[in-house]
């Protein structure tokens, strides 16, 4: 299992910035300290190119990202300030969702970005600490390489995929799950293929049947080739920014749950980590390491 990490390419960030950024290199570390992975499952991704960024993204947007010339409203609504260190890391994210799906699809099995699920960025803009959406460049490389016709993106993370639904509405080729908190960040929600909206509070029993209905029905319509999966780690009880209520144990099976289906009709799957914002950063590094371990363990 192929592994793509990123956390040697620095986002500064000021202090007290809420943005857990630690969380990535502590992850990486965490799966060596397993004994279930070797120095040998990690790769540095390339920086994704601005044909491959292109496909999801305005060129005049990815321009003012890489030139600096955001404006001051533009990087608020990201949430990081500009830096070069920031379209760096924005590029080698992407890129290492692209470098995943091409592994997945290589093997067969399963690989994973320890980062990415940069789902809040729109085609024209970024937000909420996303620059560049990773899933939906990935899914376009793939189809540009022949690689994969159809595309299932499964966002699991605790915030709906709004800019991957808004960049990919229309595509009849990838299909738009998410499943998410109904009051939750974005308050202004797109559509996608596949939204479940879920109450405040929500728990294991609940949350996991909606998964499984939506994943049947997902599935079912996407015909896919290949899934990208949205891991996030901030449907988690105590996340600072979730509002949902599940467990570790719930988590696990949700991620358990997304594997089952896929494995079942033989299709690869491409992991990226999306979001975690615990106010134990231990649990957010905990559940992204259970997803990456369950993965390994499955397509063993």
């Amino acid at each position: 299992m192929q592994l793509f990490y990123t956390d040697v390419f620095v986002l500064p960030l000021p202090a007290g910035h809420r943005f857990p950024m630690e969380k990535y290199s502590r992850l990486r570390e965490a799966l060596l300290a397993s004994g279930e992975f070797s120095i040998g499952d990690f790769h540095l991704p390339h920086a994704a190119s601005d044909t491959e960024l292109a496909r999801a993204h305005d060129p005049d947007y990815i321009r003012q990202v890489c030139c600096g010339q955001l404006s001051e409203k533009a990087q608020k609504a990201i949430g990081f300030p500009w830096s070069a260190g920031m379209v760096e890391r924005s590029r080698r994210s992407a890129g290492a969702t692209i470098c995943a799906c091409r592994s997945a699809l290589t093997i067969g099995s399963v690989a994973a970005n320890l980062a990415g699920g940069t789902h809040h960025a729109f085609r024209d803009r970024g937000e909420g600490f996303c620059v560049f959406n990773d899933a939906a460049v990935a899914a376009r490389a793939m189809q540009a390489e022949g690689r994969a016709e159809r595309i299932l993106i499964v966002d699991c993370d605790v915030h709906q995929g709004n800019g991957t639904a808004s960049i990919l509405a229309g595509d009849g080729s990838i299909f738009t799950f998410s499943i998410h908190g109904a009051r939750n960040f974005p308050f202004t929600k797109e559509n996608s293929d596949l939204d479940i909206e879920l109450p405040d509070g929500c728990g294991d029993e609940a949350y996991l049947a909606h998964l499984c209905d939506g994943l049947a029905t997902a599935f079912d319509l996407a015909r896919p080739d290949l899934v990208i999966y949205l891991a996030g780690a901030d449907p988690y009880h105590d996340d600072r920014l979730g509002r949902l209520g599940l467990s570790f144990a719930g988590l696990a099976d949700r991620d358990r749950q997304v594997f089952a289906h896929s494995r079942a009709r033989g299709i690869p799957v491409a992991i990226a980590m999306a979001g975690g914002y615990a106010r134990q950063i231990d649990d957010t590094v905990a559940i992204h390491a259970t997803t990456i371990r369950l993965a390994r363990q499955l397509w063993r």
